[in-house]
C-alpha cells in the first residue's frame, strides 16, 4: 500500500493512528522539554536545536497541548517528500486527503519555514500550499473552506528545507506560550514557555524558597507555582488548532481536560515571593496569578529589590532585569547590575542567585564569578542564565575573584563557550 493510501486510512482514525510529532520550542529549551516528555511517557526520537521529535496519536497531541510547560507547538506530521520546485510541492499536497482533515465550510491558514533555492519569498510557498488544499477539497466536495492569516481555525505548517519537505498539522494553533492568564502584560514580558524553562533550569521544584525580585507582570513566579504544584498550564485556553480538524472528538477532549483538572496538586514546602518597586506591576502580577489560579501560592511585595524578603532556609533568587537594546542603555543599567551583585553578597547567603540577561557585559558588572552560564534565546536575542551559588565565607584567605564575606562556588561545568 502506498504512503498516501496509508495516510488516508490513518486520517480516518486520527485518534488511534500513531504519527510523528514534533514539539517545537525556542533554542536552549529542548533539554527541559525532553525531561517533560520523558516524565509524560513519550519516547524521544530526536533532539533538535529548537524542538523534540516523538510519536503519538491526535489524542496524545491533545494531551501534550494541555500539559506541556516548555513546548511552544505540537506539530503532527502528515507527510514527508522531496520537492525541488513549486510544482512538485503543489502536486504532492494536492494528492493528500484534505477533505478528511479540513471542513469544507471551515477556515484554515498555512504557515511555513522555507529554505530552498527555488523560492525567494515564503509567502509564495504558502499560497501554493493553500491553493493545492483548496483545489483538492473543491474537487472532492464541490465547496471550499475560507483561508487567511489568523490561527483561529485549522493550521497547516509547511517545512521546506532545500529539497526536503514535510507537511504538518499545527495542533496548537496559537503558540502554547499564550496561556491565557496574562491579562496585564506590563513592559516586555518574558514568554511563558521560556519562563517555565528558566525556572526548570534553576532546579527549583518547591524545596526551599523561590524569590523573584523585579517581578514585573509576575510570569516567572506564576510559572514557578504551576511547575511546583504540577498544574496543567493549558487549562485556561479555549481554542486549539486540533479543535478545527474534521471529526474532532470533543467528548475525548473534555475527558482529557477533566482528568487534568483532578490531577493531585503537589505540595511544596517553600515560599514563592514576588516583589517589584512599582505598585502597578505588583497589582498586575497579582491579577495574572489570580487568573492562573495560583494567587494563593504567591506572596506579593511592593518594595525595592534590595528589600525583598528572604526567609531562612535558602532557595532560589531569580532576577530578570532589563538588559538594554538601545544606545546608552548599558551605562544606565550598570548601577542596577552592581546593586544586584551587592544584594547577592550582603543578603543572599544560603541561596543560589540567578540573573537572566541578554547582555553579558552588564552581567559582569554584578561583580561575582558565575558558576554556570546557561544558554537561552529570548526571541532572537541570545541570552544567558547566570548562576551564583552564595554561602557565608570563612576566615580563610580570599581567593582571586571572591568578595568579602561571600564565596562563589564554581561547578566546573560550562553550558556555553
Amino acid at each position: 500500500m502506498s504512503q498516501i493510501s496509508n495516510l488516508k486510512s490513518e486520517i480516518l482514525n486520527l485518534s488511534s493512528a500513531p504519527f510523528p510529532l514534533l514539539i517545537a520550542c525556542a533554542k536552549g529549551i529542548p533539554p527541559y522539554l525532553k525531561e517533560e516528555l520523558i516524565a509524560l511517557g513519550f519516547p524521544i526520537q530526536a533532539e533538535l536545536d529548537a524542538g523534540i521529535e516523538t510519536t503519538g496519536t491526535l489524542t496524545d497531541a491533545m494531551r501534550l497541548n494541555l500539559l506541556l510547560h516548555t513546548g511552544n507547538r505540537v506539530l503532527l506530521e502528515l507527510d514527508r517528500f522531496t520537492a525541488r520546485v513549486p510544482d512538485d510541492l503543489y502536486k504532492r499536497i494536492l494528492s493528500l486527503p484534505w477533505e478528511d482533515i479540513i471542513p469544507e465550510n471551515g477556515y484554515f491558514t498555512v504557515t511555513s519555514f522555507i529554505n530552498t533555492p527555488s523560492i525567494t519569498d515564503s509567502r509564495f510557498a504558502n499560497v501554493k500550499t493553500k491553493d493545492a488544499i483548496v483545489d483538492r477539497i473543491r474537487e472532492r466536495t464541490g465547496k471550499r473552506p475560507d483561508s487567511g492569516n489568523e490561527r483561529s481555525g485549522t493550521v497547516v505548517f509547511l517545512y521546506w528545507n532545500q529539497g526536503d519537505a514535510k507537511i504538518y498539522l499545527d495542533t496548537s494553533g496559537e503558540a502554547l506560550s499564550r496561556r491565557g492568564y496574562r491579562k496585564i502584560p506590563m513592559l516586555a514580558p518574558m514568554a511563558e514557555t521560556l519562563a517555565a524553562a528558566v525556572v526548570s533550569a534553576t532546579g527549583w521544584t518547591g524545596t526551599g524558597h523561590f524569590i523573584n525580585p523585579m517581578c514585573g507582570s509576575g510570569t516567572l513566579a506564576i510559572e514557578a507555582a504551576l511547575l511546583a504544584q504540577g498544574r496543567p498550564p493549558g487549562l485556561l485556553r479555549s481554542n486549539y488548532g486540533f479543535m478545527h480538524i474534521k471529526g474532532f472528538n470533543d467528548e475525548a477532549w473534555q475527558k482529557i481536560r477533566q482528568e487534568a483538572r483532578v490531577i493531585p496538586k503537589r505540595k511544596f514546602d517553600g515560599r514563592i515571593i514576588a516583589s517589584d518597586i512599582r505598585a502597578d506591576a505588583v497589582e498586575a502580577a497579582r491579577q495574572n496569578a489570580r487568573t492562573a489560579g495560583v494567587e494563593q501560592l504567591i506572596e506579593f511585595e511592593v518594595c525595592d529589590f534590595a528589600d525583598s524578603p528572604l526567609p531562612a532556609g535558602g532557595g532560589v533568587v531569580l532576577f530578570n532585569p532589563e538588559y538594554g537594546e538601545r544606545l546608552g542603555d548599558e551605562s544606565e543599567l550598570e548601577p542596577v547590575y552592581r546593586r544586584i551583585g551587592d544584594f547577592f553578597k550582603q543578603k543572599c547567603m544560603g541561596y543560589t542567585g540567578y540573573i537572566f540577561t541578554g547582555n553579558l557585559v552588564l552581567g559582569k558588572k554584578v561583580g561575582l564569578r558565575s558558576s554556570r552560564r546557561i544558554l537561552f534565546f529570548n526571541a532572537n536575542i541570545e541570552c544567558r542564565l547566570l548562576a551564583f551559588t552564595l554561602y557565608e565565607g570563612t576566615k580563610r584567605q580570599k581567593k582571586e575573584g571572591e568578595e568579602e564575606g561571600v564565596r562563589v562556588r564554581g561547578s566546573g561545568v560550562r553550558e556555553d563557550t
